[in-house]
């Protein structure tokens, strides 16, 4: 018989959203393609491969943008949001990084593991403090081509998004 753990899921949307979909060239070779991630079926990933109890999304709220955070509401995320400042150059800022630190260490008394989505080396104090407490199930990195080396040391606790193309991308009603 297996002891049930309560798990939350810890989500960086910008650093995934970008990670998975961004191509990456290095030199003159594209060495990763793209592609769209179904959030849905990311949730439903999430839920079904590693037990996840809650899953809070943190994402820069946006005027225009209501009917995708509805979206991801009703998908099941807890939403955090962050506020946006847009920039002269028209370039959006609204940074989570702060926010995920300060939920996960709120929530830690409810949850007995957690699973990080980023590949930011901003979480390094967080995820080794997580590690510490025998706390953290799983670091999920959006692409395993681009990612903070100081999260390396974490590699066997390590999943690539990247790698799992073919069961999370978004795909049209057509294509299935």
């Amino acid at each position: 018989m297996t002891e049930e753990h309560t798990v939350y899921a810890f989500v960086d949307s910008q650093n995934l959203n970008l990670g998975v979909s961004n191509d990456i060239v290095i030199g003159k070779h594209n060495v990763y393609s793209g592609w769209k991630l179904d959030f849905r079926r990311f949730f439903v990933y999430l839920k079904d491969k590693y037990r996840v109890d809650k899953v809070y999304l943190f994402i820069g709220k946006k005027p225009g943008n209501q009917s995708l955070y509805d979206f991801l509401e009703e998908v099941g995320y807890k939403m955090i949001y962050k506020p946006t400042i847009s920039q002269k150059d028209g370039v959006t800022k609204g940074n989570v990084d702060a926010e995920l630190v300060l939920h996960s260490m709120i929530e830690l008394p409810n949850y007995d593991q957690a699973i990080i989505v980023s590949g930011d080396g901003d979480f390094l104090c967080l995820i080794e403090h997580l590690d510490g407490l025998g706390k953290l199930k799983a670091l999920l990195v959006p692409n395993r081509h681009r990612y903070s080396s100081l999260l390396r040391k974490f590699a066997t606790k390590t999943a690539y998004i990247s790698d799992l193309k073919e069961k999370l991308e978004f795909k049209t009603k057509r294509e299935g």
